[in-house]
């Protein structure tokens, strides 16, 4: 294996004359990069006025895999990592923050639309969106968003597809590939000047490399527009979701080394899973009250019914969540300037119901889970209301402010409903929380920009580490909160052939949140100390039109991180000074896409990533790995409007044995090892065929 050294004078060597960031789809327009552009919810529509880290990811980087699973996409993002133990299991963090969750992913938001993926209990999950209906995935890495939360994190963004011609556009597409992988995608579009309408259905079965992994989900989504006038429109959007995950979870370091493919044994003898049955709704007005003022007002409901039975229990989960947001941009001048402006306000409240049973399963002559007696049971509510404005004007000739203000207040209502000796009732707020940020954006010309910025942010704890271990709430919880200074800068080069990007920062992480295990399914959180997060990001594009006949589109992204703990204390050991655990120091990303003129396209892509910390002693370490994912496709014309996409691709093409997920800080229970690994896919294949008809 090359070392970390050789590696990045080799890839430097191969990618100096081609660096490049993410491409978009349709990226290059007369042979040139066109500016990347994103959502309308933010204060500019240009990534290159963006005085931010922001990761774009397009239709053909998003559809750049095997259109099940988003983690090999988000991973070409620099500074973001997303762990996959299984389609269901997974675990996203940008820039080091949320590295400790154990199952899943706090401290970042996600939004399709403008529908909340994040649970009041700060858990998101963007797993479940068929990434065959997006249009446009955005990565705001770090508290740079006061229009979203001013998570300490960031934000995640997915922008729905709908159809922009006018008439009927169909189209079928369906994916096989080893282990038992198979979906198949049915979509329907219909749009006129004054709407549209957009309806799809989608299921993905797979049998799974290890025992106990099977996956079903089936889901249909509609989205559309309604009552579309030149300076208002009523948008729709409703998505029903049922999934059904065998749960192999972590194995210890001899299993994942020997017998990869073997599930834990207690949960495959409990033949554990979990299933749902999930439903988002959501309406979105737009409209003009005034020339150069428009409004965007939306209400949201996400409902989710779920039931997970686990070795230990099993347990019973209701959640209702609903909400508004509305938010007014404009612009007006002063003294000859123009000031642009976005404020507005979000309302959230998610309530929800939790009971846990015996599982019987050991009684059950190798049947899996049976349902007993019931053990726990608790309810909770959670609101918020976030507060938010932005403001961009020019100070002198190529010279821009940026501020923007998000003011969070949240409290939460908490019922032990059961056994009947700890029945009880508790309710709490935090104190509110002001994050500011501010950046300063300096054009030298029209095509380049550097910015500098300053912001705080914050992060809810999630509902354990709210708790103390009798099931009540901790008073003395706080949210953590950070301050992030960031320097960067975006560039086109060569007649916008080129564009680079760089970003350099340095968070500081207070009131660090710690989830204590005091039991096999129990957690209970303390404010431990602080982190440091301090990194360089960089990234390039390049459009190289090598003849008429054919073009290459290669891509550079690399990571260099410096995580660890400034003060952190826990049960009385000193981890001061460690590496941060679950956190990979450095991740580069290269790869290219072909594309010939009549239909056949190439896309190859590299994934290195560093060996991290797998407990807070820093005393054992996940191993470091090289991956390379291939895709070959064909593209071509059927009859007229009927087109077909023909492609076959190889992910993990060297076979490398490696973790696709971690469980840090890990524990063994009866004298067992401590299972710390997720083991990830060996090699394996895949094929897709679309048919798409426009009429």
């Amino acid at each position: 294996m090359l070392t970390l050294k050789k590696q990045w004078l080799l890839l430097l060597f191969i990618t100096m004359p081609i660096m490049a960031q993410q491409p978009q789809d349709s990226l290059f327009n007369n042979n040139q990069l066109k500016e990347i552009t994103i959502s309308d919810f933010h204060i500019n529509d240009s990534l290159l006025n963006a005085p931010a880290a922001i990761g774009v990811l397009s239709v053909k980087e998003i559809q750049r895999n095997n259109n099940t699973n988003i983690a090999p996409v988000l991973n070409t993002l620099p500074g973001v990592y997303m762990q996959s133990g299984a389609i269901n299991t997974n675990r996203i963090t940008i820039r080091g923050i949320g590295a400790r969750t154990q199952y899943g992913t706090n401290k970042i938001r996600a939004f399709y639309g403008n529908i909340p993926l994040t649970s009041g209990d700060s858990e998101t999950t963007i797993e479940d969106i068929d990434m065959e209906l997006l249009q446009q995935a955005e990565v705001i890495k770090g508290p740079l968003s006061s229009l979203y939360g001013a998570g300490l994190g960031g934000a995640i963004l997915l922008q729905p597809k709908h159809t922009t011609v006018n008439g009927n556009t169909a189209s079928v597409s369906t994916t096989h590939g080893s282990f038992g992988l198979m979906k198949n995608t049915v979509n329907y579009g219909y749009a006129t000047d004054n709407g549209n309408v957009n309806i799809s259905y989608h299921k993905l079965e797979t049998d799974g490399y290890r025992e106990n992994s099977e996956y079903n989900r089936e889901g249909i989504t509609l989205a559309g527009e309604l009552l579309k006038k030149e300076k208002s429109s009523l948008t729709y959007f409703g998505n029903y979701t049922y999934m059904k995950a065998y749960i192999p979870s972590s194995v210890d370091k001899e299993t994942f080394e020997n017998n990869p493919e073997t599930a834990a044994y207690t949960w495959k003898s409990a033949k554990g899973y979990e299933q749902y049955d999930s439903y988002l709704g959501g309406l979105s007005y737009q409209w003009q009250p005034m020339a150069g003022l428009n409004n965007a007002t939306s209400v949201f409901v996400n409902v989710k019914d779920n039931y997970e039975p686990r070795p230990f229990n099993i347990l019973s989960q209701n959640t209702l969540a609903y909400g508004a947001r509305t938010q007014f941009t404009g612009q007006y001048t002063i003294a000859e300037r123009q000031v642009n402006f976005i404020a507005g306000m979000e309302y959230f409240k998610d309530g929800y119901e939790a009971d846990t049973y015996e599982n019987l399963y050991e009684a059950n002559n190798g049947n899996g889970s049976l349902q007993g007696n019931r053990l726990t049971g608790t309810e909770q509510d959670r609101n918020f209301i976030n507060v938010f404005a932005q403001l961009r004007f020019s100070i002198i000739k190529k010279l821009e402010l940026q501020a923007g203000i998000n003011y969070n207040k949240t409290s939460f209502e908490l019922k032990n409903t059961f056994p009947q000796e700890v029945i009880s009732n508790d309710d709490y707020s935090y104190d509110g929380i002001w994050s500011p940020q501010v950046s300063l954006l300096y054009k030298p010309t029209t095509l380049q920009t550097l910015y500098v910025s300053a912001s705080r942010g914050f992060s809810l704890p999630v509902i354990e580490e709210t708790l103390n271990p009798e099931g009540t709430i901790n008073p003395d919880i706080k949210p953590e909160n950070g301050y992030n200074f960031e320097v960067g800068g975006k560039f086109y080069f060569l007649n916008k052939k080129l564009f680079t990007e760089f970003a350099v920062y340095n968070m500081q992480v207070n009131d660090l949140l710690v989830a204590q295990r005091v039991g096999e399914d129990q957690y209970v959180g303390v404010n431990a100390g602080e982190t440091l997060h301090r990194g360089i990001e960089i990234g390039a594009n390049y459009y190289w039109e090598v003849s008429r006949k054919c073009n290459l589109q290669p891509y550079f992204a690399a990571s260099i991180g410096n995580y660890e703990f400034k003060e952190f204390n826990d049960n009385g050991n000193d981890y001061s000074g460690n590496e941060l655990t679950g956190v990979p120091k450095n991740k580069i990303n290269a790869g290219l896409r072909a594309e010939m003129d009549f239909g056949l396209y190439l896309t190859a892509d590299y994934y290195y990533l560093d060996g991290m910390p797998l407990n807070d002693a820093n005393s054992l370490y996940s191993g470091s790995y090289n991956l390379l994912n291939l895709k070959a496709g064909y593209q071509f014309a059927i009859l007229k409007g009927l087109t077909s996409n023909i492609a076959f691709g190889v992910n993990n093409v060297t076979d490398t044995h490696y973790a696709s997920m971690v469980l840090v800080n890990a524990t063994g229970f009866n004298g067992a090892s401590p299972r710390y690994y997720y083991p990830a896919l060996p090699v394996n294949y895949y094929g897709n065929l679309s048919v798409n008809y426009i009429f």
